[in-house]
């Protein structure tokens, strides 16, 4: 994919996520990835996906920053929302919270075939109890 090809297909992932449209995501995912370097399905993902989506049902992402190098993606989001469920360990309480991600990805045959994210999970925390 050339590089404006990448930025319309993140721009694609990003929507379905705030979108909650989990049964697209094959054609974003392989079925098998790595991530945050360990071997994972895309089941495994959207498991997750799902469980964040489910606690938070307002979970944004926005994304801020993209760097595209090749077949590699480096991204910043800042994802917000209002636990509704039991969240990083807090009980719902009506707070909400922002926070920065960052994610890298390798896209191989027009699909993530390694993704990593980090984001600041006690940061988080401290927002929803404060």
């Amino acid at each position: 994919m050339s590089n404006p090809d990448l930025r319309d297909f993140y721009d694609r992932y990003i929507a379905a996520l705030n979108a909650r449209d989990f049964d697209v995501m094959d054609t974003f995912i392989h079925d098998e990835v790595t991530l945050n370097g360990k071997p994972a399905t895309r089941e495994d993902i959207l498991a997750v996906q799902r469980e964040e989506a489910g606690a938070v049902p307002d979970l944004h992402w926005e994304l801020t920053n993209l760097i595209i190098d090749g077949d590699r993606l480096g991204a910043q989001l800042v994802n917000t929302g209002t636990p509704a469920k039991t969240f990083v360990g807090v009980e719902p309480t009506g707070a909400s919270f922002e926070v920065v991600e960052y994610a890298v990805y390798q896209v191989i045959d027009g699909r993530f075939k390694h993704m990593a994210a980090i984001h600041d999970a006690e940061a988080v925390a401290r927002q929803l109890s404060a």
